[in-house]
């Protein structure tokens, strides 16, 4: 999913619209998300998958859940087809997914002695709210795992938490947004670029 430390995996989360889809897709990201937990941005599988079909082969398609039954789970990945399973980390152990489906595990705080998977996404104790996560908990957890750094994140921010933490990628959401669960796509393009100027900069010799 990230190739390694030189390139930034970045992903724009919650999609609702083909308007939103092209802007990040034109804009160069790596993954675009589609939400089916309780939000703004919540989509149907149905519709999901329309808006994903311009994406398929450009961007991974990241299906973004939290708590979910072991019914809707089928469901997405039967009709939405996801490249990538989004989730709290304890949804794992009880969920039956296909072997081929690469999961993405959401953690949201760091105690002593935690074991973390190889790859992981940090943000807050909640999702889409535009609060900044701990960027010195993250920068810890960064160093011992693949980190996809969320929570609060956005085009004036994205470079200071980059230059923090260090992550392997980034994920934002409200963000980018003019308003709840509608993107806008100059700000799509304004995080893109600084994100990845963030990134250019942290590999320039002293």
């Amino acid at each position: 999913m990230i190739p390694d430390r030189a390139s930034l995996w970045i992903k724009i989360c919650g999609m609702t619209t083909p308007e939103a889809v092209e802007a990040a897709l034109a804009a160069g990201a790596d993954a675009i998300g589609f939400v089916f937990a309780e939000s703004p941005r919540r989509v149907t599988v149905a519709l999901a998958r329309r808006l994903a079909g311009p994406a398929r082969g450009k961007a991974r398609c990241v299906a973004v859940t939290r708590h979910p039954g072991q019914h809707e789970v089928d469901e997405i990945v039967s009709v939405f087809r996801p490249d990538l399973l989004q989730s709290d980390a304890r949804d794992f152990e009880r969920l039956r997914l296909p072997e081929t489906l690469e999961r993405l595990p959401v953690l949201r705080g760091l105690s002593a002695g935690d074991a973390l998977p190889p790859r992981l996404l940090f943000e807050g104790a909640a999702s889409g709210t535009g609060r900044t996560c701990d960027w010195d908990s993250a920068a810890r957890v960064a160093r011992r795992a693949q980190l996809v750094l969320a929570g609060g994140l956005d085009p004036h921010n994205v470079a200071a938490a980059i230059a923090v933490v260090q992550p392997f990628g980034v994920d934002v959401s409200s963000g980018v947004e003019a308003s709840p669960g509608v993107k806008d796509p100059r700000e799509i393009n304004r995080f893109v670029s600084a994100a990845r100027a963030a990134r250019a900069a942290l590999q320039e010799p002293l």
